[in-house]
Formats: C-alpha cells, structure tokens, sequence
C-alpha cells in the first residue's frame, strides 16, 4: 500500500514589527510574555495546514474503502464545538460501520479541525496564539500523526459511568500515544445516547480502516 508523503510546501518568512525574521516555534527561551497571550500574529503562517488536509483526504478516498460527504451544511454538524467560521469540510466514512469515520473542517483562521469517531473533535491549531507558538509543521506533524492513527485502528473513544460522565479517547501513534478526558455535559443527551449505543458495540478501539480492492475513486454520497 502506498505511504503518505506530504507535499512540498514553499517556504514563507514572517517578520515582526522591527523587521526581524520570527523563528516561530522557538520563541521563547522562558515563559512568553504576558501580552503574546491576546495576540495572533500572522495567522496566515497556518495555511499550509489547508494543502496538508488535501492531501490526507486524496490520500484517504484513494487507499481506503470509503464514502465521502462534502456537503458542507451536514459535515460541519460534526463538530462538537463552532471554534472557528467553516470555509468548508469533507467527511469520510469507511464502508466497515466499525471503522471511524473522519471528517477534515477547513476553517477560515486559517487552520483545520478534525472531527474523528463520535464525540471528539482535534484542531490544529488548538488556539494559535502568539504565546502558543506553534509552527504550521509542528500542527501538521500533528495533523498527520492523529488522521493515520485512527486509520490504522489505533483510534479509542471511552464513556465513563456515573452521575459525572466523561468522554475519552485515546490515539496510538508507532512511537507513543496520547489520550484526553472531557465533561460530557456540552454533548447533546440524544447525541450522547445514540453514541454511546454504536461505542458498546465496539470490542474496544475502533478498527482499521478497510484498503480499497479495486481501483477509482471513492464513492461520493
């Protein structure tokens, strides 16, 4: 089966008020400054992100047996949380009910969120701030490694009991993993049940999802 492979991306230079190259990514030596808190510079540094989950979902609808949606009034219900004004999303659903589906929200930040099985959404970036200084390569990097996890099966959403419910999730990557657990009070009660019904019936994370068998494109729904 073919790899992905990102594509090339040309090189931009950023500069801040006094005209310096801003190394974004290694900033800081300590902690950033009080102000860099409530500022985002160059939000624009984040576009690539667009070009990298282009190329996930070509990379997806040619190897992996899916149906794709890029309706954008249904796809952009995924979300969870309205983080971001959506410029346009795309779902992918393996035709295996017990594969989780994925669905890429471009948004006009620029960044993209990731809304991956039921209950979980993953943005990239997570806020973008100039204190954050994150790289557009690290939140690729990340982009990446969590849309190929939950391809390869490595991908586990939990619902724990009791009168506090939580929801959590687990990624495997080849060389570590990385969980979260959230309050599910902001999740619908009819969303939360029709998830937690679809959950039970899983052995435990959800499968790999299945390779395409024959050549073409993926059906669009």
């Amino acid at each position: 089966m073919t790899s992905y492979l990102r594509p090339a991306i040309e090189a931009r230079v950023f500069r801040d008020a006094d005209g310096q190259v801003i190394d974004y990514g290694r900033r800081w030596t300590g902690s950033p400054p009080e102000e860099t808190y409530s500022v985002v510079s160059h939000p624009e540094r984040y576009a690539p992100l667009h070009t990298v989950a282009d190329a996930l979902i070509a990379h997806l609808r040619g190897m992996y047996d899916v149906d794709i949606d890029d309706a954008d009034e249904v796809v952009a219900g995924d979300l969870l949380h309205q983080r971001a004004e959506v410029q346009r999303a795309v779902r992918l659903r393996p035709v295996d009910a017990m594969c989780a589906p994925l669905t890429f929200v471009f948004t006009t930040f620029p960044g993209v969120i990731v809304h991956a099985g039921l209950l979980h959404d993953f943005a990239f970036p997570i806020c973008g701030c100039d204190a954050c200084d994150s790289s557009w390569q690290h939140e690729a990097d990340e982009l990446e490694r969590a849309v190929l996890s939950v391809v390869s099966g490595g991908y586990e959403e939990t619902l724990s009991a009791g009168p506090g419910l939580e929801v959590g999730f687990r990624l495997i990557f080849p060389n570590g993993s990385a969980s979260g657990q959230r309050g599910a009070e902001d999740v619908p009660a009819d969303r939360m049940e029709a998830a937690a019904t679809i959950l039970r019936g899983l052995p435990g994370a959800w499968r790999a999802w299945p390779p395409r068998t024959k050549p073409g494109s993926a059906s669009v729904v």
